[in-house]
């Protein structure tokens, strides 16, 4: 019998750490039900609500995703469509400012 032994090693997140990132989760949302209430100017509102929307995205993808613990070449596969989806969203916020002018019909 050999007296070498190997031990597998768990790369991962702990529980302390997933109550944590879900804790923050629920502070942004928070954060965000409580910016809709407010009077705040629409580009304003949803130049804010685009951004923690993207920090909990980013939060959920790497710890409850588990992408925190992979290979840096798994990630950079995934990076480009990051910025990609968040290029549109910009692409089409300015859409949602909008007001759209009505004209009486003659």
């Amino acid at each position: 019998m050999s007296a070498h032994t190997e031990e597998a090693v768990h790369v991962g997140g702990t529980t302390v750490t997933f109550a944590k990132v879900w804790i923050v989760l629920l502070v942004i949302t928070g954060a965000e039900v409580l910016l809709a209430y407010e009077q705040v100017p629409t580009l304003i509102m949803l130049t804010i609500l685009v951004g923690l929307s993207i920090i909990k995205a980013a939060l959920i993808i790497a710890y409850f995703m588990h992408m925190k613990f992979e290979r840096l070449s798994l990630f950079l596969t995934l990076f480009p469509m990051l910025i990609f989806c968040i290029v549109l969203m910009l692409i089409f916020l300015g859409d949602a400012t909008r007001i759209p002018v009505m004209r009486p019909t003659l």
